[in-house]
Parts: C-alpha cells; sequence; structure tokens
C-alpha cells in the first residue's frame, strides 16, 4: 500500500539577548555551571518574573521575518510538567494567546503553513557522568522562541528533504534578522518532529509520533527517514501505530520510546498569576518593522537582477550570514561583483567548508583580488598568498613583496625570456603549427612563467605567444 507522509515541526531557538527571559542573569553559552542563576530561574519560592521586554521585541522580530500576524495582546501561562532540569516543576510559555500566528515558509513550491511562534523560557541542562547526573541551570530561564508548523492545513511537507530546506531556511532568516545564533551544537537551535502516516488520498490523519530534541540536520533527516519507514513496516504488517514520544539514538541510528504522548490538557495550561497580559501596540509593532535588516529573499534578488550573479553564486554566498557581510564590505571598496564572488565560492568556500572559522580580512582579501584582476599577481600566486595571510594580521601586500611575486617585470624583459623560450622549444611550436592543440599554448606560457618565477604577466605572455606563432 502506499502511504502520505505528514511531517510537523516544532523548532526551538534561544533568543539573541543579553539577559534572561525573566530575570536579569546572563544568556550566555560556556559560562561555569551553575554560575549565571538567581532565585527566579532556579524556581526558590516567592521569586517573581519580569518579562525582559527585548525578549518579546525580539520574538516580534522574528514573527515578522517570516510573515507572522502579531497579537496585540499576548498572555504567558504555566506548562505542568515535573523534570529535574525544571526546578519549579512548571515551564513559563503561551499557548492560547502567542506573540505571533499564522505565518509560512516557502519550501520548494510549497508555502508550508506555520501555526504560531511563542516566547518562553528554556529548561536547565542534564549532564551525564555514567549512572550519574548533574543539573546546570544556567540554561534555565533562557528566552526560546518555540515555532509550530500547522500540519492540519495544506500543503504538508512530505520528506525529510522538505523538512530540512525547512529548517536550513528558518535558521538563515533567524540568524540575518539578528534575532538567534542557532548553533546547533550549542543547543542554540532543537527540533521536534512529529510524522504521521496514512493511505494514499485518504484525509483522515494518522496517529502522530514525535522525536524529541533532535540536534543536528543530518541527524534530523536520518531520524525522519528510520521513523518514515518504521511506521511502515507496522502498518503493513496489519499493527497499529500508537501515539508517543521516541528519543533519537544518532550513534545506532534508530528510536525508542521515551513516554506515551501527552496532549496539551495533561500539561494543565492556566494564566500564569505573576505575569500580566502583554500589550504590544501597532505603533511599536510598525517601529521594529522599520528597523528589519534585508532578509536572505530581499538579498537574494538584488544578487540575481543587480548584481548579475548566477543562482548557485547566490546561494554559496548567502549560506552564511557572516561571509555575505564579508562579501557586501568587499564590494565596498572594490565593486567588482561577479569577480570578487568568483573568489568567495571558491577559494573562500574550500577554506570555510567543515565549519572552519572565516578568518580574513577585508583590506588583504580586496588587494589580492583587485591584484589578480589588474594582473598584478598570477592567481595560484594569489591563491598562495591568500593561505599565508588567512587567519594572520599580515598584510598581503607587503607579503606579496617579500616573497617576491608580484609581476613586476617589464615587458621587455618578459619579450626577451619568451623569444629565449621559443627557441628552445622550436620542435614544440612546430607541433603546435601542426596540431593547432591550445595545450601547446599553455605549455609555452607556463615555461615563460618558470622562467620569470611567476614576475610575468601570464595574459600579455600568452597573446605575445599567439602573435608570434600563428
Amino acid at each position: 500500500m502506499q502511504y502520505d507522509v505528514i511531517i510537523g515541526l516544532e523548532v526551538h531557538a534561544e533568543l539573541r539577548t543579553k539577559t534572561k527571559c525573566f530575570c536579569s542573569c546572563k544568556n550566555e553559552y560556556g559560562s561555569s555551571p551553575n554560575s549565571n542563576c538567581c532565585p527566579v530561574c532556579v524556581g526558590l519560592p516567592g521569586a517573581l518574573p519580569v518579562l525582559n521586554k527585548h525578549a518579546v521585541e525580539q520574538t516580534i522580530r522574528a514573527g515578522l521575518a517570516l510573515g507572522f500576524e502579531i497579537n496585540n495582546t499576548a498572555i504567558f501561562e504555566r506548562k505542568n510538567y515535573f523534570y529535574p532540569d525544571l526546578s519549579k516543576a512548571y515551564q513559563i510559555s503561551q499557548l492560547e494567546k502567542p506573540i505571533c500566528i499564522n505565518g509560512s515558509l516557502r519550501v520548494g513550491e510549497k508555502d508550508i503553513p506555520i501555526n504560531r511562534i511563542h516566547l518562553e523560557e528554556d529548561a536547565g541542562k542534564l549532564v551525564h557522568f555514567g549512572s550519574d547526573s548533574l543539573i546546570d541551570y544556567n540554561r534555565g530561564g533562557v528566552p526560546l522562541i518555540e515555532l509550530v508548523t500547522d500540519a492540519l492545513k495544506e500543503p504538508h511537507m512530505e520528506t525529510a528533504d522538505e523538512a530540512i530546506e525547512f529548517l536550513t531556511k528558518l535558521r538563515q532568516i533567524y540568524i540575518y534578522a539578528g534575532v538567534a545564533d542557532c548553533e546547533m551544537e550549542k543547543g542554540q537551535m532543537r527540533a521536534d518532529v512529529n510524522i504521521s502516516l496514512r493511505p494514499k488520498g485518504s484525509k483522515e490523519f494518522g496517529t502522530k509520533v514525535e522525536m524529541k530534541n533532535i540536534m543536528g540536520f543530518k541527524s534530523i533527516h536520518r531520524a525522519i527517514n528510520y521513523e518514515i519507514e518504521r511506521q511502515k513496516e507496522i502498518l503493513e504488517d496489519g499493527g497499529v501505530i500508537e501515539q508517543e514520544t521516541r528519543k533519537w539514538d544518532n550513534d545506532k541510528g534508530e528510536s525508542f520510546t521515551l513516554r506515551t504522548k501527552e496532549n496539551s490538557e495533561d500539561y494543565r495550561y492556566f494564566p500564569d498569576p505573576d505575569l500580566l497580559a502583554v500589550n504590544i501596540s501597532d505603533e511599536e509593532i510598525q517601529k521594529i518593522k522599520d528597523t528589519m535588516p534585508m532578509l536572505p529573499n530581499d538579498m537574494k534578488k538584488k544578487y540575481l537582477e543587480e548584481y548579475g550573479l548566477n543562482e548557485y553564486d547566490t546561494d554559496v554566498i548567502l549560506a552564511e550570514k557572516e561571509v555575505s557581510d564579508l562579501y557586501s564590505e568587499c564590494l565596498k571598496d572594490y565593486f567588482q561583483p561577479k569577480s570578487v564572488a568568483n573568489w568567495f565560492t571558491t577559494e573562500i568556500l574550500a577554506r570555510i567548508k567543515g565549519g572552519n572559522k572565516l578568518d580574513i580580512s577585508k583590506e588583504n582579501l580586496v588587494w589580492i583580488i583587485k591584484s589578480v584582476d589588474e594582473k598584478k599577481i598570477q592567481r595560484n600566486s594569489a591563491k598562495d598568498l591568500l593561505t599565508f595571510v588567512w587567519g594572520t594580521n599580515l598584510n598581503a601586500e607587503v607579503e606579496a613583496k617579500k616573497q617576491g611575486i608580484m609581476a613586476d617585470l617589464s615587458s621587455d624583459i618578459v619579450f626577451e625570456v619568451l623569444d629565449k623560450i621559443l627557441k628552445e622549444k622550436a620542435d614544440v611550436v612546430a607541433q603546435f603549427k601542426a596540431e593547432q592543440d591550445p595545450k601547446i599554448l599553455n605549455f609555452l606560457v607556463g615555461q615563460v612563467m618558470r622562467e620569470t618565477r611567476g614576475k610575468a604577466n601570464a595574459g600579455e605572455v600568452m597573446e605575445k605567444i599567439k602573435e608570434k606563432i600563428m
């Protein structure tokens, strides 16, 4: 039997703020365990929360970036459940009146509907040592936005590839909007995946299974495909899918039952009596809208239409904000969009693949690219120079002169060398005249470049050779 697959996502992202959501403790990754804590974020009796205004503004900013409606009144509620990393046994969250409602995100040819984005506090972190577990509450109370797709509306995400495209675009938008850093290895972006299957063409939804807090796009992709196949096998064998929460084990490449899935009623949501409703005026929303930076879709249009870049180059440069920022800075000093883009999609990309740090100054990069364009340095020498100054405070121009790679020989000297090579390689010249093989021309150019130790202008040498032997 064939099945329709319906994939829903609940995506958590820690907001970029200086302090936590309901207290003045630092929102800072990597601090000593339990050093950024106070009575509020560890839930001591009598401690009262105070809402972080910037966290609300960041949530609105996220919503505007995704085309959401912003509620003029938002309410915080208590989501009640017990877990060791949630010291007060409830999480301050939102259900009935979240800050952002009714958005969407384009995936392929589909506009995937999104139900809401709500603001809540993050929980602490369990740290396991063999059979022992300790709790670090530094993360407890960090402002967290949760985005929930609307699987009840068409169209649905149906494949792991679509889900990853959704998450990739969402991460990119959050980063460009200045909302969140979304460093997944630090737990700053996490996803719960809901999957259900139903017979092809059926309108009735199948039983939903949730997989919690999967970090890393590769892991999410594997987990989705695993769960689809697991449910298919159960249905094909005449079994019934149970509503449950499963935990993904990336090392084993499989999931296992964590607990029976709760419904919202099980969390006993009710308005938090310690927090007033949040009133958000249209004027405040407009003020935030006016400060929104240019987002990836608008930047892509600019790159394609104004800069004349192709789709591939545009996507490579925009994939990471720090790369596109550096590209934009380079264009301020040397406005040659295609030439600069060529270096970004080859040399820069090669060096940052695998998570390596982007560590080259705008000044050095512009000087290198411009010098190659002006034929002051051969490209191969420039590539070596880029590697040499990468991650240092060295000056590219100074180092190029020290290394003697500047193409500073006079044309007269270069042409003397060229005539010498043509005489020495008379047999090669004769072979070219007989075969007209471009590789032979390149060989002769290479001989001149070797003789001049790379200081000749390769383009000029090529033209002169053609003039003499063609």
